[in-house]
C-alpha cells in the first residue's frame, strides 16, 4: 500500500531513504550544467545511492524501469521537458516522488510545479521543499505512432522539449502525459525547426519555424465533445493541457497540474493570421485571464475529432493520430515542489 505524503516525505529527509539523481546529459543545458548539479547537490547535503549521466536518451525507458525496481523513494531527473515527461510516465502511481532540476528550454513542467528556473533554487527545493501529489493526463489515439519520430516541440507554435525515447505502445505509462496535448501547427514544427537554430537560439527557434511554416499551413475542423456536448472549431492549433504553462507562459493565473481539470483551447481560427495574433496575445494575457473565461472548455474527459485525422504531439512527441481521448488522473503523482505551492 503507498505510503502517505507525509511518511513518504519522512523518509527522504530522514536520510534512510532511498535515492537516484538521472541527467540528461545530452540535451542542451544538461551537457553544460551536469558538474554545476552535482556540486550543488553535494553542498546541499543530498545523497544518492545511485547517479546516471544519460548521453542516449533511447535508454530512459529501460532506465526508469530498472531504478524503480529497486523500490526508490525519490528519483531526482535534470532535463528538458521531453526527459521530464518520461519520468512522469514511469512514476505515475508509484509509491516515490519525482524531483525535477529544470534544464530544459522551456521547462513548461517545472514551471508548471513552481519551481525556480535556476539551478541553485531547485535543488534548495529539493533540500527543503515537500511531497505533493498532482495530477497527470491519459490520452489514447486511434493508432500510437510511437517510435515514428520525435517531436522536439511542446504544445503550440514556439513550446520546446528536449530529445528522448518512446515508450512502449502497450505500456499504460505510454499513454501517460505531464504537461500537454497538441494538434496543428505545433506538429509541423516540432518536424522541422532545425537542431542547430534551437542550440543557438533555444525557445526563439520555435517561433521562427513556425513563422515559416505558417504561409503553408492548412486550418483543420476540430469536433471537441465534453459531457455529452459538441462543440465544433477550425483552428490552425487546440491544445489540451494539464499543466499551467505552454511555450514557458502561463496559459492562466489559476491553471495548475493540481485544479483536477483539463484546459482545452484552440489558438485563433481557421485564418492564418488569428493564430499569431492569438499567440501573441495568449503569451501577453496568460498572467491575467483565468479558466473561466470563454476561451477554454474545462473538463476531466474530453474526445477529440478532427478533418481531416491529425497526428498528435503528447509532450512534445509524436504519439497517435485523431480521433483521440483525454482524461484526467488526479493526484496520481507525487513531486517535490516548494512550501508554498498549495496541495489539494
Amino acid at each position: 500500500m503507498p505510503r502517505s505524503k507525509e511518511e513518504l516525505d519522512s523518509a527522504i529527509r530522514s536520510g534512510s531513504g532511498r535515492a537516484v539523481l538521472i541527467v540528461n546529459a545530452r540535451s542542451r543545458r544538461g551537457r553544460r550544467l551536469y558538474g554545476r548539479a552535482r556540486a550543488l547537490l553535494n553542498a546541499a547535503g543530498l545523497e544518492f545511492a545511485e547517479i546516471v549521466p544519460v548521453t542516449d536518451p533511447s535508454g530512459l525507458r529501460p532506465l526508469f524501469r530498472r531504478v524503480l525496481a529497486d523500490r526508490p523513494d525519490l528519483v531526482v531527473v535534470g532535463g528538458g521537458d521531453g526527459t521530464i515527461a518520461e519520468a512522469v510516465r514511469h512514476l505515475t502511481h508509484q509509491d516515490a516522488a519525482l524531483g525535477v532540476l529544470p534544464l530544459g528550454t522551456t521547462n513548461n513542467f517545472a514551471r508548471s510545479l513552481e519551481l525556480p528556473m535556476d539551478l541553485a533554487g531547485a535543488v534548495e527545493v529539493l533540500r527543503a521543499g515537500k511531497v505533493a501529489d498532482v495530477d497527470v493526463g491519459w490520452f489514447e489515439g486511434t493508432t500510437d505512432e510511437t517510435g515514428a519520430g520525435r517531436a522536439d516541440a511542446g504544445a503550440g507554435a514556439g513550446a520546446g522539449a528536449d530529445a528522448d525515447a518512446g515508450t512502449d505502445a502497450g505500456d499504460e505509462a505510454g499513454h501517460v502525459f505531464a504537461n500537454m496535448v497538441s494538434l496543428g501547427l505545433s506538429v509541423q514544427v516540432a518536424r522541422h525547426v532545425p537542431h542547430e537554430l534551437k542550440r543557438v537560439l533555444g525557445r526563439p527557434a520555435y517561433a521562427l519555424t513556425a513563422a515559416r511554416l505558417l504561409p503553408r499551413h492548412d486550418a483543420f475542423h476540430a469536433t471537441i465533445e465534453i459531457d455529452g456536448v459538441t462543440t465544433e472549431v477550425e483552428t490552425h492549433q487546440l491544445n489540451i493541457a494539464n499543466g499551467a504553462h505552454h511555450s514557458g507562459q502561463r496559459i492562466a493565473r489559476d491553471a495548475s497540474p493540481d485544479d483536477r481539470l483539463l484546459a482545452v483551447y484552440r489558438l485563433g481560427d481557421g485564418r492564418r493570421l488569428r493564430l499569431a495574433s492569438a499567440t501573441a496575445r495568449h503569451v501577453l494575457t496568460g498572467p491575467w485571464r483565468t479558466l473561466d473565461e470563454e476561451a477554454f472548455l474545462t473538463t476531466q474527459h474530453v474526445r477529440i475529432a478532427t478533418d481531416p485525422p491529425l497526428p498528435v504531439d503528447v509532450d512534445g512527441e509524436i504519439r497517435g493520430r485523431t480521433p483521440v481521448e483525454i482524461r484526467l488522473l488526479g493526484n496520481a503523482l507525487r513531486v517535490i515542489v516548494p512550501q508554498s505551492f498549495i496541495d489539494t
